[in-house]
C-alpha cells in the first residue's frame, strides 16, 4: 500500500460520517493515481451509487458486490436491467455501482483500453478507491468482494481482478474483455471483434509474480454466441488470463488452446442452449465459462424493456449473486 493511499484512508477514517442510510445512497471517490493517460485533464474522481440492504448491520459483515455499467448506460439503468436491488435485498448484499462521467468518455464507456487503467492506475485505481471507501465505512466482508460488469464495465472488472488480487476475490464478466487486451483507443474496436492484440496470460503471470502472497481470484464469464459487439474470442482470452493468474497451467502463446476443463455441462433449454465449462485449482472451481448460444450483446435474463438486456434464461444476475455471496476462496 502506497504512502498516498495510507494518507487517503486516514483522512477517510478521521472525517467520514457514520453510515446510517439504507436503500440507495450516493458518494464519490478520488484516487491519486487516477488520471487517464489520453485525457489527463479529467479530474480523477467519480460518483457512485450504493445499495444498502435492509438487513445490513455493521456487526455482521456483508458481502460487497461492485457492479460496473457498460457503454451508453447509467448505474440506474443497469440496476433496473439486472434487477439487482431485489436480488441484493434477498441475499443481504451491499452493491456499489460506479458511474462514468461524460468528460471521461462521451459514450460513457469505461476506458479499459487506456494503458494507465490496464496497469492498475487510471479508472481502475478510482474504482479500487471506491471499494476501499465503502468496505471501511460499511464494514464489508473483505473475503467476499466481487467485481462484475457488462461490456466495458466487464473489461474494467477484469483489470481490477488482475491488478488488485488482494482486494478483489471474485470477478464476473458479461460480454467482456481481458485486462490488457488492447493498448489504445485506436485498436480497441479491432480487439473487440477479433480478440486480444497481446498475450493476456503473460500479463496475468507477470501480475501474479509481483503480488503479495498467494493469488486466488475466481472468474465467471458469461458470453453470447451471437454477440456482434464483443467477439467470443475474448471470453476464451479471459479464461486463459485468469487460469494463469490462479497458477493453473496454460500453454504458451497469445491464442493458445485452453486446457481441458474438469467439468462440462450442457443445457439444451429454449431459446438459448447453454454450455458451462469449469477449471479447478486444488479441487475448487477458479474459472467458469458460460457460453449462451443465440444471445447477443445483452445481459442474460435481464429486463428486455431496457437496452442491452435479454429476458430469456439463463439468469446472469442469479449466477452473479450466488458467486458474490460465496466469493471467499
Amino acid at each position: 500500500m502506497g504512502r498516498w493511499t495510507r494518507i487517503s484512508e486516514w483522512l477517510e477514517k478521521r472525517f467520514a460520517r457514520p453510515a446510517q442510510a439504507l436503500g440507495w445512497t450516493e458518494g464519490r471517490a478520488f484516487a491519486w493515481r487516477g488520471l487517464i493517460g489520453f485525457r489527463p485533464w479529467v479530474f480523477p474522481r467519480r460518483r457512485f451509487r450504493l445499495y444498502v440492504p435492509g438487513s445490513w448491520n455493521r456487526s455482521a459483515a456483508a458481502p460487497l458486490l461492485v457492479l460496473v455499467h457498460g457503454c451508453r448506460q447509467t448505474p440506474e439503468e443497469f440496476a433496473r436491467g439486472t434487477r439487482i436491488e431485489a436480488a441484493a435485498e434477498r441475499a443481504g448484499l451491499l452493491v456499489l455501482m460506479p458511474d462514468q462521467k461524460d468528460s471521461a468518455n462521451p459514450y460513457r464507456c469505461w476506458n479499459w483500453f487506456d494503458r494507465r487503467t490496464a496497469a492498475g492506475k487510471g479508472e481502475a485505481a478510482i474504482v479500487a478507491a471506491m471499494i476501499r471507501k465503502v468496505a471501511r465505512r460499511f464494514g464489508a466482508d473483505r473475503s467476499r468482494i466481487t467485481v462484475a460488469g457488462m461490456s466495458s464495465g466487464a473489461a474494467l472488472s477484469a483489470v481490477l481482478g488482475v491488478r488488485f488480487p488482494q482486494l478483489v476475490r471474485g470477478v464476473f464478466t458479461h460480454s467482456g474483455l481481458a485486462c490488457g487486451a488492447a493498448a489504445s483507443a485506436f485498436t480497441a474496436l479491432t480487439v473487440m471483434r477479433r480478440g486480444p492484440e497481446a498475450d493476456v496470460a503473460a500479463i496475468a503471470r507477470e501480475a501474479r509474480g509481483t503480488a503479495d502472497g498467494d493469488v486466488r481470484v475466481a472468474l465467471t464469464v458469461v458470453h453470447g454466441g451471437d454477440d456482434d459487439v464483443v467477439a467470443r474470442l475474448n471470453a476464451e482470452a479471459l479464461a486463459r488470463q485468469y487460469l494463469a493468474l490462479n497458477d493453473v497451467g496454460v500453454p504458451p502463446g497469445a491464442n493458445s488452446t485452453l486446457p481441458e476443463p474438469q467439468r462440462t455441462r450442457r443445457d439444451a433449454g429454449a431459446p438459448h442452449a447453454v454450455r458451462t465449462r469449469e477449471w479447478d485449482r486444488d479441487g475448487r472451481a477458479v474459472v467458469r465459462v458460460v457460453d449462451v448460444a443465440g444471445l447477443g450483446h445483452a445481459w442474460s435474463g435481464g429486463d428486455a424493456a431496457l437496452p442491452f438486456n435479454d429476458a430469456a434464461p439463463p439468469d446472469a444476475t442469479a449466477m452473479l449473486v450466488a458467486m458474490a455471496v460465496g466469493a471467499a476462496q
